[in-house]
């Protein structure tokens, strides 16, 4: 049985800057670790998927997101993006 390779693409990366919900961090990182991938690749997978409005994740991985979200607290859904505000630092 042949197996179907795909030509790797060379890409040009670059470091952002950018801020995420603390238990999402550490929901993306477990499950970066548990596909064994970078934490850069993972988000540059979802968000692959996501712009062709395609899932990326199958039934077993989204097992494992459950579980990750369950370990680390997480309770936010897609219902929450664009209303998540940044809680105040009451110790300045």
């Amino acid at each position: 049985m042949k197996t179907k390779t795909t030509a790797r693409k060379r890409v040009e990366r670059v470091q952002i800057g950018a801020r995420m919900e603390k238990s999402l961090v550490k929901v993306l990182r477990g499950l970066a670790d548990y596909l064994d991938l970078s934490l850069g690749d993972l988000l540059e997978g979802i968000t692959l998927h996501a712009l062709e409005g395609k899932a990326p994740f199958s039934a077993e991985t989204l097992a494992h997101v459950k579980r990750f979200k369950t370990v680390h607290g997480m309770t936010l859904t897609a219902k929450d993006s664009h209303q998540l505000v940044e809680a105040r630092d009451d110790k300045r």
